[in-house]
């Protein structure tokens, strides 16, 4: 079990990193103009702004079991965490932090992060083994999106919505994509939203 500094202080990072992609999360939302969107810094009040995902904070009821959970899960690496005067544990997934921060509150039903793996097999087999599969928010634990993207939700020991996102249905075992559900077999979709894609070029 990797060792959390409950309150700041250094430690060897002791788990890989794996690769992590932002992935803004799907809503049912107007359709999007197309020609408004534009790569690179935008502006804003006459500044220009380059803008990404810097971090996420989630709320762990034992901050240890949650740091074992994400590193089991996601090979988190533990990282230097400040001492903010109550326990919290920084963790880097790959570019990406992760904040823990032990607090007793109540997590929301749908609020989630996505993160992205290369293969969902090791973590959903993990969080299997952990009784972590969430089968109630979006009415399935395995789902298939528009573009062949894989979504697994889970929950961490604290209540938190995970979404960890594969590409690539065909490379899942036989015995997932048998519980894989596409979204359009429960919602159906128009060709606009079956255009849709969770990662942004660029």
């Amino acid at each position: 079990m990797p060792t959390v500094v409950p309150a700041g202080g250094a430690r060897k990072p002791e788990a890989r990193r794996t690769t992590h992609r932002q992935a803004p999360s799907t809503c049912d939302a107007p359709p999007v103009d197309r020609g408004a969107r534009r790569a690179g810094p935008q502006r804003s009040g006459g500044t220009t702004v380059s803008s990404r995902i810097n971090h996420v904070s989630v709320n762990a009821r034992d901050l240890r079991e949650s740091v074992d959970f994400y590193v089991d899960l996601l090979g988190a690496e533990l990282i230097p965490t400040p001492n903010f005067g109550f326990p919290v544990q920084w963790l880097a997934l790959g570019r990406t932090q992760l904040h823990l921060f032990e607090k007793d509150v109540q997590p929301g039903s749908h609020h989630h992060l996505g993160i992205s793996v290369e293969d969902v097999e090791p973590v959903y087999r993990a969080a299997e083994r952990r009784d972590a599969l969430d089968r109630e928010a979006f009415g399935h634990h395995l789902v298939l999106l528009p573009g062949d993207l894989v979504q697994l939700y889970i929950r961490d020991p604290a209540g938190n919505l995970v979404e960890i996102d594969h590409q690539g249905a065909d490379r899942l075992p036989e015995d997932l994509r048998s519980e894989l559900k596409p979204l359009w077999e429960s919602n159906p979709q128009s060709d606009e939203q079956m255009s849709a894609r969770l990662f942004l070029s660029g």
